[in-house]
């Protein structure tokens, strides 16, 4: 399954070992994490900026992420489908992406409830679908 995590999703699983965090290694471990160039740099801003984490370690994490995720360019310009028109990027990058499930703690991204035929769901929810999937297979 092809996943997108939402900067939110990304800057709490970096700073934190709470549900974001263990949906990051569940998405790490069993599914194909796809960003953009927007969403880490985004998520570099929100580190350094609001959490005041180092300029190296942030580089590492952007890095890693590299490493263990698609980093697909989305081809502009996109329309504007989102609340925030900040947040149409990530829409964009669904659709181009052909992602199976954005997942985020955006409100103005969860309002929509779907994109096409792409679930937007909350970490919790995610969480909970992946348990109930891997309890099924039992």
């Amino acid at each position: 399954m092809k996943v997108l995590l939402d900067t939110n999703v990304l800057v709490a699983a970096f700073a934190t070992q709470g549900l974001c965090h263990a949906v990051f290694e569940l998405c790490l471990d069993q599914q194909q994490i796809i960003l953009s160039q927007e969403i880490l740099k985004e998520l570099g801003e929100a580190l350094e900026k609001k959490l005041k984490v180092p300029h190296a370690t942030v580089k590492r994490a952007a890095d890693y992420l590299r490493e263990h995720a698609v980093i697909h360019r989305i081809k502009g310009p996109y329309p504007r489908n989102a609340r925030d028109a900040s947040e149409d990027h990530v829409l964009a990058l669904a659709e181009q992406a052909a992602v199976d499930c954005i997942i985020t703690g955006d409100e103005d991204l969860l309002v929509l409830n779907r994109h096409g035929n792409i679930p937007i769901v909350r970490p919790r929810r995610f969480w909970e679908m992946m348990k109930n999937r891997e309890s099924k297979s039992r």
